[in-house]
C-alpha cells in the first residue's frame, strides 16, 4: 500500500497490511499472550512471554530466542489502547514507539503497524544491525500464517 508523507519518513519504520482475518480475531492474536507467543517476531524466533499486562500503562515483558541461541530482552509500556483500533507501546532498548492501528475491511483486516525512533540516525543503526525492516515484514508472514491455522 501506498503510504502518504507523514513528516516521520527518516525516523520511522512502517508497513500497512489487508489480513485475511476479522477484526475481532486480528485483535485477539495481538493483545492475548496465548497467541502472541506464537507469532511474534522475525523468522526462526521463538519467545517467552514473562509478563503481558495489556491495559493503559501496563508493561509487557519478553525474551526473543533467536535459533543460533541468542536472548534477547524486550520491555515496552503500553501508553494507549482503544479496542478494536489501535495499540500504542513504549519499547526500551532501543527506544521507539509503536503504533498498530487496525481497520475492519469487508471481511479482513488492515493492519497499519509503525515504529517510530527518537532520531533517523537510531532507526538506520537499528535496520543495519538488527535488520529490523526484514524482521518487521517476516513478523507480519508469521502473524499472516498464525491467523491462518486458526481459520481452518
Amino acid at each position: 500500500m501506498n503510504i502518504t508523507n507523514n513528516g516521520f519518513e527518516n525516523r520511522e519504520l512502517r508497513n500497512v497490511k489487508l489480513l485475511n482475518s476479522p477484526i475481532d480475531l486480528v485483535w485477539e492474536v495481538w493483545t492475548n499472550p496465548e497467541h502472541i507467543v506464537n507469532w511474534w517476531g522475525p523468522k526462526g524466533f521463538t519467545n517467552t512471554i514473562h509478563k503481558m499486562d495489556f491495559k493503559e500503562g501496563g508493561e509487557w515483558k519478553f525474551t526473543m530466542h533467536s535459533e543460533n541461541g541468542k536472548d534477547f530482552a524486550n520491555r515496552s509500556i503500553f501508553k494507549e489502547i482503544i479496542p478494536h483500533k489501535k495499540i500504542v507501546f513504549e519499547h526500551f532498548n532501543p527506544h521507539f514507539m509503536t503504533t498498530i492501528i487496525f481497520e475492519s475491511r469487508d471481511t479482513g483486516t488492515i493492519i497499519d503497524w509503525s515504529l517510530l525512533f527518537d532520531t533517523a540516525e537510531m532507526r538506520e543503526i537499528i535496520v543495519k544491525t538488527h535488520k529490523a525492516d526484514e524482521g518487521q515484514k517476516e513478523n507480519f508472514e508469521k502473524l499472516e500464517s498464525y491467523l491462518s491455522s486458526l481459520r481452518k
